[in-house]
């Protein structure tokens, strides 16, 4: 028996553990909106100093949580709504980078060969690419380019490093990563996206630590999409018994994700491609 640490990648999670009366919280602005036409709530949460960095063990930036009930259903008005919400936040995020450097690279992160962590490659599937058309400048507002670098356990290379190399090469104004997250709450699984201006580091919701893709190690501003799509056993557990101290080690590298996680992905890697399409060809 011992003592696990209960992951979860959502700003908004850890928001919630945190102890708010702690001297720190300073650093830390909450702001929450309720969309009147679907009930969607997005919060956002912005760490503003080292204090807050230090309270949420996060670089300081802007973390957009928006969470759908509804998402990863099929209702069709439900999802445009929430697609016009998602392309909002991203737009809010890249416009300035954008606005300097039309072109735009998308990195879908992940193994397709295992569903819970195909998002990536499956918005990236589903993005209409228009960055090898020829035209006048101004036909095209965004030039889009995209890629799916696998895992490392299929390439032998760094993620970032791949990412770092494309983009030193195609000088992208700004890069979107998709990825698949991990969550504290299972009501969380497949109901939230996360935005972020911090970039991401992929696996670290399951113990996996990698190189973080961020604009500090890739030299381009980085904004990172994800959703939870699984959620550790011993957190499930925990909450049951209510007893988090005495949970078999074992089950710390145990992780669930929900049975209909296929159709889940499939509808939620066509909201966030939308999403970006918008953005896209608005």
């Amino acid at each position: 028996m011992g003592n696990i640490n209960i992951r979860t990648d959502l700003a908004v999670e850890l928001n919630e553990a945190v102890d708010k009366s702690d001297s720190r919280y300073s650093g830390v602005i909450v702001r929450e909106h309720i969309d009147k036409v679907s009930l969607v709530k997005v919060t956002t949460l912005e760490i503003i100093n080292e204090e807050g960095e230090k309270l949420f063990n996060r670089k300081a930036g802007i973390y957009i949580t928006i969470e759908a009930e509804g998402l990863g259903e099929n209702d069709d008005f439900y999802n445009e709504r929430v697609i016009e919400i998602i392309s909002g936040q991203i737009d809010a995020l890249i416009r300035p980078c954008i606005s300097k450097n039309n072109k735009l690279l998308v990195v879908g992160l992940g193994n397709r060969n295992v569903t819970a962590d195909s998002l990536g490659p499956d918005v990236v599937d589903k993005l209409i690419i228009n960055s090898h058309i020829h035209g006048e400048k101004d036909e095209i507002s965004v030039r889009l380019s995209a890629l799916s670098p696998g895992v490392m356990a299929q390439t032998g290379i760094e993620t970032s490093s791949i990412i770092k190399g494309i983009a030193d090469e195609i000088d992208p104004g700004v890069i979107i990563v998709i990825d698949a997250l991990a969550a504290r709450n299972t009501q969380r699984l497949n109901k939230t996206i996360q935005i972020s201006n911090r970039g991401i580091n992929p696996g670290s919701g399951v113990g996996n630590h990698r190189t973080g893709i961020t604009s500090d190690n890739i030299g381009v501003p980085v904004i990172a999409v994800g959703v939870p799509t699984v959620i550790d056993a011993a957190t499930i557990i925990g909450d049951v018994t209510k007893d988090y101290e005495n949970i078999p080690k074992h089950l710390s590298d145990m992780y669930v994700t929900p049975k209909d996680i296929d159709e889940n992905i499939r509808i939620t890697a066509e909201i966030i491609a939308e999403s970006i399409n918008e953005l896209v060809y608005a």
